[in-house]
């Protein structure tokens, strides 16, 4: 039996560290430069977190001097934004940013930051996002540096800013969504005046990229607990700036109309997601497109209510209408066109599995169900799993069954038949050959024929393929 891996002990993994930086930190003393370790590796060590390659440091060398520097003790050395003072250098399986002292701060109409290089560790720490990035490791002597108590905040589990919080977040906006960020992956509280500044100060956002917004925003939906993010920038009023169609999701609920928290629901879905990420088969890690797809499948929905003549409420073909706003949405954010696509292929499809009722869906049926999720049929059965969210059990016990059920139809005609590819029998150069037509729409419409005889019946092989085809073919020219 194998034993559990034990965490490394920050002290030992700070000596490891230090092991590794000794001959770099020697060429920067010897050249009459300081460098530390800072920022978020400092803030990990504290926390006995799992050991990272990724390592942050600090210098008052010049970003021309940190390059010469790093040459030939580095295996490779990059610009990673030379006018921002930041050089990128590898060594072994160890990844570096080694960054000038510096202090960013925003143009009021800018979306870019203006940099003014610093020439103290004190100051560089002074204009940090909050204080428990604000800790620095000198080297070679390992000297602790903490100046505005972040070994406290971090103990208690506290986000605060080394100086107010409005100049902070006036230094960089993208800060107030990086504590949200910091609330999902680290498991933080943000300080009162913190909150305070961030729904005040809200949309500074307006000035930030997209894809700086949207590179925050995916480390907050793929960190342990996304839903306190969520919530924080929801309650702050930054989920405008970033992701609109969220608070839009909070539809007043009256005594006449009443219907499930919308909001409350896609949260709920987004955690059930995440949990069968790890319980259902093909396990996952953290999977973006699926918790992406688990918060935003609803979307649709307030465009689409209506209240009903009997009291009811109604939000007719919002799967249709959410995966437009998905997409929409998602561009605006500059995510890939795979993740774009994805997510609204499986937004439009996540009501799909409710036409199979009690489980009376033909082979046909469930053949266009693989078909149109294509790729996506793993993700889409957790969805479809994680959409529910009923507190009748009596219910949630008898959808669970029915999930079950059409899976194991799934893996049944899997075996019989290649549904991971449907293809007809015959391809598109064979109807040119037997019906004696060039290129053309009649070839392309010979083969939505085929493709659709093969959904309806599965395999029927080449002769009964080419049969139906030269009868659909002779009713067509009749």
């Amino acid at each position: 039996m194998s034993e559990e891996p034990t965490a490394v002990p920050g002290a030992v993994v700070l000596l490891q560290i230090a092991d590794l930086l000794a001959p770099l930190s020697a060429r920067f003393s010897a050249a009459g430069h300081d460098l530390a370790i800072v920022g978020g590796p400092v803030r990990d060590i504290l926390m006995a977190r799992a050991t990272t390659n990724d390592l942050d440091l600090t210098t008052d060398a010049r970003p021309e001097e940190i390059e010469a520097l790093a040459s030939g003790w580095a295996d490779h050395v990059w610009d990673v934004g030379i006018r921002f003072g930041t050089v990128g250098a590898r060594k072994g399986d160890h990844h570096l940013e080694i960054t000038t002292y510096r202090s960013e701060s925003y143009d009021p109409v800018s979306r870019k930051p203006e940099v003014t290089f610093g020439s103290t560790l004190a100051g560089d720490l002074s204009r940090r996002d909050f204080t428990v990035n604000a800790m620095a490791v000198k080297l070679p002597s390992l000297e602790f540096v903490d100046l505005h108590d972040g070994m406290r905040d971090l103990a208690k589990g506290v986000l605060r800013t080394p100086g107010t919080p409005e100049q902070s977040f006036s230094d960089d906006p993208l800060r107030m969504l990086r504590a949200a960020r910091f609330v999902s992956q680290l498991g933080f509280i943000i300080a009162p005046e913190v909150l305070q500044a961030m729904a005040a100060m809200a949309d500074r956002l307006e000035i930030v990229s997209a894809e700086r917004i949207r590179d925050e925003f995916a480390r907050l939906i793929m960190g342990a607990h996304p839903r306190r993010g969520l919530e924080v920038i929801v309650q702050t009023g930054l989920a405008p700036y970033v992701v609109p169609e969220l608070p839009a999701l909070q539809l007043e609920v009256d005594e006449h109309h009443r219907h499930k928290d919308v909001y409350q629901h896609s949260l709920t879905v987004m955690e059930q997601a995440i949990d069968l990420e790890t319980t259902h088969e093909p396990v996952s890690g953290p999977d973006l497109v699926l918790r992406l797809a688990a918060l935003l499948h609803d979307i649709g929905k307030p465009k689409t209510r209506k209240f009903e003549a009997d009291g009811g409420v109604s939000f007719h073909h919002h799967e249709v209408v959410g995966a437009r706003m998905v997409k929409k949405r998602l561009a605006a954010l500059r995510f890939s066109n795979d993740v774009v696509d994805e997510v609204a292929r499986l937004t439009e499809l996540h009501l799909r599995f409710h036409g199979y009722g009690t489980g009376e869906w033909t082979d046909s049926a469930v053949r266009r169900y693989v078909r149109d999720a294509g790729d996506q049929l793993a993700r889409l059965h957790k969805l479809t799993r994680a959409d529910c969210t009923t507190r009748n059990k009596q219910r949630a016990a008898a959808l669970q069954t029915a999930y079950d059920g059409l899976e194991e139809r799934i893996a049944r005609l899997a075996e019989q038949e290649e549904l991971a590819a449907i293809r007809p029998e015959i391809d598109g150069n064979a109807i040119m050959e037997i019906l004696g037509i060039p290129p053309g729409r009649d070839v392309g419409a010979a083969y939505d024929f085929l493709l659709e005889l093969r959904l309806d019946r599965g395999p029927v092989g080449e002769e009964q393929a080419r049969d139906a085809l030269l009868e659909w073919w002779a009713q067509r020219q009749g």
